[in-house]
């Protein structure tokens, strides 16, 4: 039988996630502009929890450098350039918000700076199991590309992506991985992007894996900088 202590702490986790769920976007969109004290008493009367369940809260958005706490202050929402934006809980609250078009070219502008270059790196370091890999992980946007199945598209692009930047044996690199899924995830929830994704860039796909396969490092660097150029035109599109 479940004890109350472990109902109790699974309650006060899903409240935990609730009121993240709120605060996050809240300030990220601007609602509590920077400067603006939150008062522990204040949030636990207006989310309707316990005072320990905004504390938890707090020590999370800390940790994303989005408030400051100090006693007999409170807890300060912090300008966005002290914001930890490479934290894909900050990404993904950032892209539910208005200003989802500047981010998302920022973003794509962060992949086309990076990804080449990892795809480069990738053909000349890919151990064959992550060849193997990527093969795979395209062969699988390719099945899914057609029919509407975004979700299953994006299991596949996401681990591709995730795949190039680790091969490159880059470690600063490799920590992108969550950057750039989130950057996928948004597209496709917040539908910017196709329905069904265009063929050429299922095509670059399968040809990026190919050049990393066979150790063609240009090819390799040359098809995935399309990519990121082709992603960033499809942004002028569908989220001008």
């Amino acid at each position: 039988m479940t004890s109350q202590a472990e109902s109790r702490g699974r309650r006060e986790q899903g409240l935990h996630a609730h009121l993240l769920a709120a605060l996050g976007p809240a300030i990220t969109a601007g609602e509590f502009p920077p400067g603006t004290v939150l008062r522990t008493d204040e949030l636990a009367d207006r989310y309707e929890v316990s005072r320990t369940v905004v504390r938890e809260a707090v020590r999370v958005l800390e940790s994303m450098h989005l408030v400051e706490s100090r006693r007999r202050v409170g807890v300060t929402v912090l300008p966005s350039e002290e914001w930890n934006v490479y934290d894909p809980q900050v990404i993904t609250w950032r892209l539910a918000g208005a200003d989802r078009p500047r981010q998302l070219r920022s973003l794509t502008m962060l992949r086309s700076a990076v990804e080449p270059v990892a795809a480069r790196l990738a053909a000349e370091l890919a151990t064959p199991e992550e060849c193997a890999e990527l093969t795979g992980h395209a062969l699988g946007l390719v099945r899914t590309s057609r029919g509407e199945q975004l979700p299953g598209y994006l299991v596949h692009d996401m681990a591709f992506h995730r795949v190039i930047l680790r091969a490159s044996r880059n470690e600063m690199f490799a920590r992108l991985g969550d950057v750039v899924a989130a950057v996928l995830t948004g597209r496709t929830e917040h539908e910017v992007m196709f329905r069904d994704p265009r063929r050429a860039a299922v095509t670059m796909h399968v040809q990026v894996a190919e050049a990393v396969r066979e150790g063609d490092a240009a090819t390799a660097e040359r098809v995935m900088r399309t990519i990121t150029e082709d992603a960033m035109a499809e942004l002028d599109v569908l989220a001008p």
